[in-house]
């Protein structure tokens, strides 16, 4: 379910997926919604193209690390690639 960062107080949320339009994020946050996951959801810049860099606003979402196998689970089951950390981070 789709709740406000204060929801979580001070814990600390992990990126399970990063939506770049926002057709794509309504779904995610339906998958979510769906599959009983809390969820917070933040607006951040990314970085887009190879030779015409923009800078462009995605919809970030985070869960509690005790929710992100499920969350992830859930992405996945619905045809989504979870945000994975690149090796060497």
């Amino acid at each position: 379910m789709h709740r406000d960062p204060e929801f979580f107080e001070d814990r600390e949320l992990n990126l399970v997926y990063m939506a770049r339009r926002l057709k794509e994020s309504l779904v995610v946050e339906g998958l979510l919604d769906a599959g009983g996951v809390d969820y917070a959801v933040e607006p951040a810049y990314y970085q887009s193209g190879l030779l015409f860099r923009s800078t462009k606003i995605g919809a970030y979402f985070y869960v509690l690390p005790e929710h992100e196998d499920r969350a992830r689970a859930v992405l996945r089951q619905g045809g989504y690639t979870p945000y994975e950390i690149p090796p060497g981070c």
